[in-house]
This record gives structure tokens, C-alpha cells and sequence, in this order.
């Protein structure tokens, strides 16, 4: 983790819920805000833990992943610059209900739960803003649950990479099989199998710990209809709140 050099240095914009907040609400929260950049793996939240603080990401993304017994875990949602990490601290008893991992490099602005706390006491509209992200990042777990258990592997694939690009707002995707294949619960040879048919549709090129996307519309194609439901209800929470 390093520290950012100055808190200046990005632009709260670029974060969409602090891009529609009363400037009331982001006056209250800027002078608290530590900005910092986290590399891929680092661990912000461990199921069980309490949470110290909450993250609102300018860049890169978060998985929010259930851990197994056995050691293997799957990615129940991700996390980018149009939400927020471990807001539901600041509505419940701040445990951390998920491991959240950073699966992409990252630029966040981190803020005590306790000022997140007496901001959303103070303000009305900015927790019914959490409440509603909570909400929407509880359909995108339920969606990735369904999508898991009934759709095939290529589908379930392109709607990950088609949503990892959305957050990173890059069709060059710095990703490992065995990654992939962690965060879709299968095997790596099965990531392994469908890429290649991604890659000789024309849809992707894939090379070691890298995808890069050739043709989106071909991958919405390729992809099931979680990829655009769950877009619809981050749209629509970002649009209700703004307007």
C-alpha cells in the first residue's frame, strides 16, 4: 500500500458515488479522505473482522470473494469506481461479512467507519445512498450465485471480463487463468478451454496473465444476461440518487 503524494492528485469524480453527492455531504467527507494505492492481491477485509475503514475507489477493483473450507473461494461481486467497500460498516455491527481482495491495482480514497458513520447520521440522502449500494451489491451477489450454478462456463467468462472492463476502463485486462478460475468457481483447465474458443472467435487475445478484448459486442454476445442486469441496477441507483 502507498500512500498517494497528495490528496489532490486524483479527482473525487472519478469516483461515481462521490461524483453525485451534495457538496455538503462531500465537504463533510473530504478532509477525512487518505488517498492511497493498493497493489493486486492486497486484502482490505477478512470475513469476520471488524472494519476500520471504508474504501471509495478511483480506480482498479475489488473482489468481494466467500472463502470455502477447502481453501478455494469464489468471487460473490466486484467492486470498482462506480461503488463503494465495506459501507455496510457504517449501517450495521462493522463486521466484514466478505474478504474483499484487490484484483486490479488501485487508487481509493480510505475514511475512518467512525466518520462514515456520523456523516450518514448527519445526512439523510448520503445513507440512503449506502443503504442503496448495499442493496445493489446484494442483488449483484444473488445474480453471480444464479449465474454460477445455470449458465455455462463461456457465458459466465464473457460476462466477467465484460464487467472487469466496465471497472478498469481498459479492454487490456491484466489476469491469470488461475485467477479467472478462482473467481468463476472452476477449474483452470476449463478457463483454460473457453478462452482459447474466446480467442479463436476473434473475441479476445489471450497471452500469460494478460487478456486483452479484440470485440465487445461480440462478447456481449457470448455473455448471459447477468452482465447487463447487474449494469441496469448500478445505472439505476446512480441515476436515482442524482436526480
Amino acid at each position: 500500500m502507498n500512500e498517494a503524494p497528495k490528496r489532490g492528485l486524483l479527482n473525487h469524480s472519478e469516483n461515481r458515488l462521490l461524483a453525485i453527492l451534495a457538496p455538503e455531504v462531500l465537504q463533510a467527507l473530504t478532509p477525512h479522505f487518505k488517498i492511497r494505492e493498493y497493489a493486486q492481491g492486497t486484502v482490505l477485509a477478512v470475513s469476520g473482522d471488524p472494519v476500520i475503514e471504508v474504501y471509495f475507489p478511483y480506480s482498479g477493483i475489488v473482489s468481494l470473494v466467500v472463502e470455502l473450507k477447502e481453501g478455494d473461494m469464489v468471487e460473490a461481486a466486484m467492486v470498482g469506481r462506480d461503488g463503494v467497500v465495506n459501507a455496510a460498516s457504517a449501517l450495521d455491527g462493522r463486521v466484514s461479512l466478505n474478504k474483499a481482495i484487490v484484483q486490479m491495482s488501485a487508487f481509493v480514497a480510505a475514511v475512518p467507519v467512525p466518520i462514515i458513520v456520523a456523516i450518514a447520521d448527519q445526512y439523510r440522502d448520503f445513507r440512503s445512498l449506502l443503504i442503496r449500494h448495499e442493496q445493489v451489491l446484494l442483488a449483484q451477489s444473488q445474480q453471480s450465485g444464479a449465474c454460477n450454478a445455470s449458465h455455462m462456463v463461456e457465458a459466465r467468462l464473457s460476462r466477467w471480463l465484460l464487467r472487469t472492463r466496465d471497472l478498469a476502463q481498459s479492454d487490456d485486462l491484466p489476469i491469470t487463468q488461475e485467477f479467472l478460475g478462482q473467481m468463476l468457481g472452476v477449474q483452470r483447465t476449463s478457463i483454460s478451454i473457453v478462452a482459447g474458443a474466446l480467442q479463436k472467435a476473434g473475441l479476445i487475445r489471450y497471452r500469460r496473465g494478460h487478456i486483452k478484448i479484440l470485440d465487445v459486442d461480440g462478447l456481449k454476445d457470448a455473455a448471459c444476461e447477468c452482465y447487463e442486469t447487474v449494469r441496469a441496477h448500478y445505472d439505476q441507483m446512480l441515476t436515482a440518487y442524482s436526480t
